[in-house]
C-alpha cells in the first residue's frame, strides 16, 4: 500500500498498469480495481478477481472530456452539457461506443460508460498513464464497496499488490449513471448527482427509471452492495421492536440515522444524506466484521438527496438475504 504523497508510488502504479496488472485506485466515489481498458488480458483479470459476470459492463475512467476520442462514437449536445457541469466528478455517461471500447469492457453492448474522476490521485495516474482505465469497485462481486485503501487490502490481500492510498472517499457511494445514447436522457443508477441537479442543467425533465430496453450498467442487479451478515431494513420504530424482541440482542448490530437506540450496539450515521452516504460502506463493513447474528438498518428519510442511499440499502438488504420491509411503518 502506497501513500498518495509518494510520487514514486504513482510511477509504480502506472508501470504496473502498463504491464497489464490490476491496481487499487482511489476515486471520490469508491476505490476501484483499475486496469488498462484497452488490454483484454488486464480486463479479464479484473473480472476474475471480482468474480464478476462477463456480460456485466465496466466503466472506463478518463483524464478529461478531451480523451473521449476513440471511446465514444458520438458526444451528443446534452451529454456535453452534463460533462461540462459535472466532470470531473461522480457522473458516468452512457454513450455510443467507439473503436477503443471492446466487448470485454462493454459486455457486448453497443454503448460504453465513461467517467472523469475528480480524485487528485486518480487524475495523477490517468495523466501519466495516458489512456483509459476500466475501474469497477474493488470488492468481490455483489459485496460492499470499499472506501479506504485498507478495505481493498482486506478484500484482496496480496492478489492486488499495488494499492494507492488516497484516504477516505469523499462521496462514498458510486457515481450517478446517465444514459445519453438514445433519444431520451435517463438515469440508470442514482447517485449523489440527483435528477433535480441534472434537470437544472438540461432545463427539461430527465427520466428517473430505467426502461426494459436500457443498457446494462453496474449496480443494477436486485442484490448488490451486500454485507455477509443477514440484514433487515426497517423504519425506526420497527427496528427498535425487532431489536428488543431478538432472543440475543447483544448479537444484533444496528445502523441508525442520527443516534442509536438506547443500549443498542452499532453505528449512527449523520442525518443528512451526503454525510450518511460518505460513511455508509465503511459502516456496513465495520458492522459486518463484528460477527453479529443480524444487522438491523434504520430506513433513512425519503426523496431528494436520499434516493441513491435508498437504492444502495435496498439492494444490500436483498443481497444479505432479507428484502427491505416496507410495510413496517
Amino acid at each position: 500500500m502506497f501513500p498518495s504523497s509518494d510520487d514514486a508510488a504513482i510511477e509504480a502504479a502506472v508501470a504496473a498498469l502498463r504491464r497489464g496488472e490490476v491496481i487499487g485506485l482511489p476515486t471520490e466515489t469508491v476505490y476501484g480495481l483499475a486496469a488498462d481498458a484497452e488490454n483484454a488480458d488486464a480486463v479479464r483479470r479484473v473480472f476474475a478477481l471480482k468474480g464478476r459476470p462477463a456480460d456485466h459492463p465496466l466503466i472506463v475512467h478518463l483524464q478529461g472530456p478531451e480523451a473521449l476520442d476513440g471511446w465514444a462514437r458520438a458526444f451528443p449536445a446534452e451529454a456535453r452539457r452534463l460533462a461540462e457541469a459535472f466532470w470531473p466528478g461522480p457522473l458516468t455517461l452512457i454513450l455510443p461506443r467507439g473503436a477503443c471500447a471492446s466487448d470485454a469492457v462493454t459486455g457486448g453492448q453497443d454503448t460504453v460508460g465513461l467517467r472523469v474522476p475528480a480524485h487528485p490521485l486518480a487524475q495523477a495516474v490517468l495523466r501519466r498513464f495516458g489512456g483509459g482505465l476500466a475501474a469497477p469497485s474493488a470488492n468481490r462481486f455483489g459485496r460492499t464497496s470499499p472506501t479506504t485503501a485498507q478495505h481493498v487490502r482486506d478484500e484482496f490481500g496480496d492478489a492486488v499488490p499495488v494499492v494507492l492510498d488516497g484516504g477516505e472517499c469523499d462521496v462514498g457511494i458510486e457515481s450517478t449513471i446517465v444514459d445519453c445514447s438514445g433519444d431520451h436522457v435517463r438515469v440508470l443508477r442514482p447517485g449523489m448527482i440527483t435528477v433535480a441537479a441534472l434537470e437544472a442543467v438540461l432545463g427539461r425533465p430527465v427520466e428517473a427509471a430505467a426502461r426494459k430496453d436500457a443498457p446494462r450498467v453496474p449496480g443494477a442487479l436486485a442484490a448488490h452492495y451486500a454485507p455477509r451478515t443477514p440484514m433487515r431494513l426497517l423504519a425506526r420504530d420497527a427496528l427498535e421492536r425487532a431489536w428488543a424482541a431478538h432472543p440475543a440482542p447483544a448479537d444484533v448490530r444496528v445502523l441508525a440515522v442520527g443516534a442509536l437506540p438506547a443500549t443498542a450496539h452499532g453505528i449512527a450515521l449523520p442525518a443528512d444524506a451526503r454525510g450518511y452516504a460518505h460513511g455508509l460502506y465503511a459502516a456496513l463493513r465495520a458492522l459486518d466484521a463484528a460477527g453479529a447474528a443480524l444487522l438491523l438498518v434504520e430506513r433513512p428519510p425519503e426523496g431528494g438527496d436520499w434516493v441513491a442511499v435508498h437504492d444502495r440499502l435496498g439492494r444490500a438488504a436483498v443481497g444479505a438475504g432479507h428484502d427491505a420491509d416496507r410495510r413496517s411503518g
